[in-house]
């Protein structure tokens, strides 16, 4: 059998790496015998995320989330059976598969373990400013960005997640990845002209040049460490913010992306005084204005117009906040 030849990487470098390791685990207690103070281990309470966060788990999903020996993960399963957090019974699609549902009480756990890590992580950097707080979050993710596996070629979709979303703020390059995701993807998807790049290329230069960090701001959703949508909560008067430039990478829709992007706007907005919320979109994009009306936007005007190449009916939605 062959093996796998390993980089030959600076022995200083393996020790920061090392290190750090060392100053992280114990920063977080995962060495404790229950993670967070709880009696759940560290293995135990990533299957109770991961259940927690997906609508159905089947067994294998698990194994490759967590990148779990399949002896080891249905070990780790029985014990949390035995203790009520999870039921397993044959997938109704393949009954050689297993589905693995949290119960009531595996919920509720989950619930604790995710209120104590949010605490947890509260007074792990509630030293720092907000400052301080941009540094680290950017480093976490360029961290991230330099460990995960090479990114799939420029324009290709992100695959179907194994995680929950996250969201985080833009960074150097994310304005740009915006306009071109979004040129792309409308061209091919709708078929857009230039003109409809060159307006998510003004939103965004507006947004760089004009920016009032107190009233406006922007997230990226990551899946798996990969980039997979965007929104933009910008100003339109003291009283008005409005959502732009929403969008999903194809392979991350259906996962809660969008609805996670858009609640994060409305709760921003609603946070920073604003007392309603506007939006402008066209009506061929039906899977965002299922999106915009699951958050509670309604219809207010549409007026049909030639733009981005083809006949479309423009519309503005709106909510009170």
């Amino acid at each position: 059998m062959t093996e796998t030849a390993v980089p030959r990487v600076p022995d200083e470098d393996v020790a920061a790496v090392r290190a750090f390791n060392r100053f992280f685990t114990r920063s977080v207690g995962v060495l404790r015998p229950g993670l967070l103070d709880s009696p759940w281990s560290l293995t135990e309470s990533r299957i109770l995320y991961e259940l927690a966060h997906r609508d159905r788990t089947e067994a294998i999903d698990l194994r490759r989330a967590l990148d779990m020996d399949a002896g080891q993960l249905s070990r780790v399963l029985t014990r949390m059976e035995a203790n009520g957090l999870l039921t397993r019974a044959p997938s109704p699609d393949d009954g050689r598969r297993q589905v693995v549902l949290p119960t009531a009480a595996g919920r509720a756990a989950a619930r604790d373990l995710d209120e104590r890590s949010t605490t947890q992580v509260r007074g792990l950097i509630g030293h720092l400013g907000p400052d301080g707080r941009r540094r680290l979050t950017a480093a976490l993710a360029e961290v991230r960005r330099l460990l995960d596996p090479p990114a799939a070629p420029a324009g290709a979709t992100v695959p179907a997640p194994a995680s929950a979303p996250v969201l985080r703020g833009l960074l150097p390059g994310d304005l740009g990845w915006v306009i071109g995701r979004n040129g792309a993807l409308y061209a091919a998807e709708h078929g857009f002209d230039a003109d409809y790049e060159a307006l998510v290329a003004g939103v965004a230069a507006d947004y760089a040049r004009t920016r009032d960090p107190a009233t406006e701001d922007a997230w990226i959703a990551e899946v798996d460490g990969r980039r997979a949508g965007a929104v933009f909560c910008m100003r339109d008067d003291a009283e008005t913010a409005r959502l732009r430039l929403l969008h999903v990478e194809p392979g991350a829709r259906g996962h809660g992306v969008g609805t996670l992007l858009v609640d994060t706007c409305l709760d921003y907005a609603r946070d920073r005084g604003y007392r309603r919320m506007v939006l402008w979109t066209v009506s061929v994009l039906a899977p965002a204005r299922r999106v915009y009306q699951r958050a509670g936007f309604a219809l207010r005007s549409e007026e049909p117009a030639r733009m981005f190449g083809r006949d479309l009916v423009g519309q503005t939605w709106a909510r009170d906040l």
